[in-house]
């Protein structure tokens, strides 16, 4: 059977409410993220309806999968080195970004712009050091998700056994743009929720056909998560947006 066109019916919301979880833990490997969203949920009193997403931070995610490494097990190749030497980064660490990565398309000072094994383009590969160690040092490295979709699509599937409802469900991360100074929220997994929404074919307010309107929707919406995320120490790694009734119970197709 064919899956449903996540376009069809699209209507742009009037209103949006976002909610930020306070009271999610600092995940470890083996974590349930189901779990420490869904009890964070109950503690702070919040129902989860069949139009809302639920919008987490790939740190989250990257820390229950165990995809936390430490440099001291890491050796750097020939090339690693190399670019260690260009970019002034920590040649493990340039190792492990080689190791995730399709190919090198950009190196600059302190950055490797990469293609990653998912198809994303991004700075270090999405390796990240920042809150990734609790006692603040450098000992080890987050990876992202191997399949963000995935794991997308096992916690919906937990929340619904849970909660009994079917919400959308993102994964994101801090992206950088080509040319724009700045990183901004970005869409790296989803379930539950079209990515994008196809517009060709729809008429303007004045009756004129769209020829080539394609709206990131997934995107729009983890930019708007990301605000209240923030990127230091606010430790709200779950947001919760609400108003998406006519959108959130399609999946991805």
């Amino acid at each position: 059977e064919a899956a449903a066109d996540p376009s069809a019916g699209f209507q742009a919301p009037r209103r949006l409410e976002l909610l930020a979880l306070l009271s999610i833990p600092l995940a470890r490997a083996g974590d349930e993220p189901a779990a420490l969203i869904g009890d964070a949920l109950v503690r702070e009193g919040i129902t989860l309806g069949s139009g809302d997403a639920v919008v987490i931070a790939q740190k989250l995610i990257s820390k229950c999968e165990d995809r936390l490494v430490a440099l001291t097990t890491v050796a750097p190749s020939a090339r690693a080195r190399e670019l260690a030497t260009r970019t002034g980064k920590d040649p493990r660490l340039v190792e492990l970004i080689l190791r995730e990565s399709r190919e090198v398309l950009r190196v600059g000072r302190e950055v490797l712009i990469v293609e990653h094994h998912s198809g994303f383009v991004l700075a270090n590969a999405g390796i990240d050091l920042s809150n990734a160690n609790k006692d603040g040092g450098d000992a080890s490295a987050l990876l992202l998700p191997a399949d963000c979709d995935a794991s997308a699509a096992r916690l919906r599937g937990a929340l619904l056994a849970r909660f009994g409802t079917a919400c959308g469900v993102l994964i994101i991360d801090s992206i950088g743009r080509a040319w724009r100074r700045g990183t901004v929220g970005q869409a790296l997994g989803a379930a539950g929720l079209p990515v994008l929404v196809d517009l060709r074919g729809r008429t303007d307010l004045h009756g004129r056909r769209l020829r080539s309107s394609e709206l990131a929707h997934a995107d729009e919406l983890a930019g708007a998560a990301s605000l209240l995320m923030g990127q230091a120490d606010e430790g709200r790694p779950v947001v919760i947006i609400r108003g998406l009734a006519s959108q959130a119970n399609v999946d991805p197709g």
